[in-house]
């Protein structure tokens, strides 16, 4: 007997493979902004398949960790895409820097003004997917302003559906944890630099270092690091031998204060703050 979730998949992607050859324009390759994860790599498998000219374009920022930078070449070698970065200077705008509740709609707006200049007459297309419509990203308008096509949302495809189709397709990163850009680690309100940047990177590596998958380090006013880490493991994290080398370490890196968040990780924790003022 067929499995129903294997048909519905196999449907899924032969929906996404249609979207893309009506959606192509004559003499107007695809151009996918790759990040390294799940979302936008089954975009760039499935631009692949369409047998459409397709080239992945990754950002080259202080925002994005080199541990992205590696997994999304990795990614577009593993795919057999062609691969380019551009650089879209997000720090050099002021009104990125000052990180109010509009950043991502700035470092959105530059990255797409980067992939046009560099490869003008592309079609861009983004990992956004249907769960992203309903969390706070002002991002989402810069690509309507750019023209970004998001197949994945407009085929009302789910994040469990994107890693569905992940596993379909043999995709390794198909249960790679999410990993927003370093700046979404900053509250609203504390400046973004390229310091701060760095330090939110090395201080991850650590978290990367001692075992952990999921985690966010967040970086609150007055230095303050509060670190996430799934609620089932924050026991071990405050066990005195891994409490004391993470304090020490970050407070080496520059922070003031080391903090556990008791709630444990989740995506967009940062987003409620936002909410709750307006």
């Amino acid at each position: 007997m067929p499995d129903a979730n294997a048909s519905h998949v196999a449907l899924l992607a032969e929906r996404l493979l249609e979207w893309l050859a009506e959606h192509r324009l004559e003499g107007c390759p695809y151009a996918v902004a790759l990040s390294g994860g799940v979302d936008s790599a089954v975009v760039a498998q499935a631009a692949v398949l369409s047998g459409w000219p397709s080239i992945s374009v990754t950002a080259r920022s202080d925002s994005v960790s080199a541990v992205e930078r590696r997994d999304a070449s990795d990614l577009a070698a593993a795919l057999g895409i062609e691969h380019h970065w551009v650089e879209p200077h997000e720090l050099s705008d002021p009104a990125y820097q000052q990180n109010d509740v509009r950043r991502c709609y700035f470092c959105k707006s530059r990255l797409y003004a980067a992939i046009s200049a560099s490869f003008p007459g592309y079609q861009i297309l983004s990992g956004t997917n249907h769960d992203d419509l309903g969390d706070y990203r002002p991002g989402l308008e810069a690509a309507a302003e750019a023209s970004v096509q998001a197949p994945l949302a407009e085929l009302s495809i789910a994040k469990a559906q994107v890693r569905q189709l992940a596993r379909y397709w043999h995709l390794d990163v198909a249960d790679k944890p999410a990993s927003p850009c370093l700046a979404s680690r900053i509250a609203y309100g504390v400046a973004v630099t390229s310091e701060r940047l760095e330090r939110i990177e090395r201080a991850e590596q650590l978290l990367r270092e001692l075992g952990w998958g999921e985690f966010r380090v967040r970086l609150h006013a007055d230095e303050v690091a509060r670190l996430e880490v799934p609620a089932a493991s924050i026991e071990r994290l405050a066990s005195a031998d891994i409490r004391t080398r993470i304090v020490r370490e970050l407070k080496q890196l520059g922070f003031r204060y080391v903090t556990l968040d008791l709630e444990g990780f989740r995506s967009g924790s940062l987003n409620p703050v936002f909410q709750i003022r307006t």
